[in-house]
């Protein structure tokens, strides 16, 4: 058992929780929790750590002991597992798993494919949110621009319940090189924007098609919403003028769901 906070991978698991270039650098992130553990792909999987006296509660999940006997496992003492832990009431299972790698022209062989196209979005909750809904609404890919928040911050990663593990996405230094990949392969893109004359329903969705989504508070980018295809907005009451991010990009992609899927 792991006894002391001294220990070289207590040291990089507290560096790799704070600091994202150390986390980038080393090609990994981290994940909590035994849902998140066990949703985890045995092949992404490189180090586990369970919080002494967990043993018997990880043994009453169904097929957790197993995965843990394959995969392999270290323990710690409680006090240096809530000094490794991100979170205030630790479940006391805690991995680290490589970082996958998708491409964007893989992606775009998918027949009628669905993208959001991420622009400068800052709220890691948002981001996190936005990956989860993706997966329940049947979102083909993610794509990132370099000023989003960082994907494998371990606050995204909890938002994102699992879905990390299943939703591809990719990171771009140039969103507008890859709206223009996606244009050329026949992906109509469409700008979520104040100045839309059609309502967002008005459109139809059932051709590839991808969303560009700007910062919580000052929207897209005038150069980036210039490469849309087409604006559409959200009817708005009362004197609210726009939505959460997460909360617009959900609507988005749950009409894309219902044209394709429901009618």
């Amino acid at each position: 058992m792991i006894t002391s906070s001294s220990n070289p991978k207590v040291k990089q698991i507290v560096q790799w929780q704070n600091k994202a270039k150390e986390r980038r650098s080393a090609g990994i992130f981290l994940a909590e929790g035994f849902k998140m553990f066990g949703e985890a792909p045995e092949e992404w999987i490189r180090e586990v750590y369970l919080s002494e006296g967990i043993q018997d509660r990880a043994s009453a999940i169904p097929g957790m002991s197993e995965k843990l006997a394959r995969v392999g496992c270290e323990t710690v003492s409680q006090e240096v597992f809530r000094k490794m832990s991100d979170t205030q009431s630790p479940q006391g299972i805690l991995c680290v798993l490589k970082r996958p790698q998708y491409s964007l022209e893989k992606l775009l062989n998918i027949p009628a494919p669905l993208f959001l196209v991420l622009e400068n979005l800052q709220d890691p909750g948002n981001l996190g949110t936005i990956v989860r809904t993706g997966e329940g609404a049947g979102v083909t890919g993610i794509i990132m621009g370099a000023g989003t928040a960082d994907l494998y911050n371990p606050k995204t990663i909890r938002a994102t319940m699992g879905s990390v593990f299943r939703v591809p996405f990719v990171c771009t230094e140039d969103l507008g090189q890859a709206v223009a990949r996606l244009r050329e392969n026949g992906v109509r893109v469409y700008a979520a924007h104040l100045e839309g004359e059609r309502y967002y329903d008005s459109f139809s969705f059932r051709e590839g098609t991808a969303f560009l989504i700007g910062n919580e508070g000052a929207g897209l980018s005038a150069e980036l919403a210039s490469r849309a295809d087409s604006y559409l907005k959200i009817p708005m009451e009362g004197s609210v003028e726009s939505l959460n991010a997460a909360v617009t990009a959900s609507i988005l992609m749950y009409e894309v769901h219902r044209q394709r899927h429901c009618s």
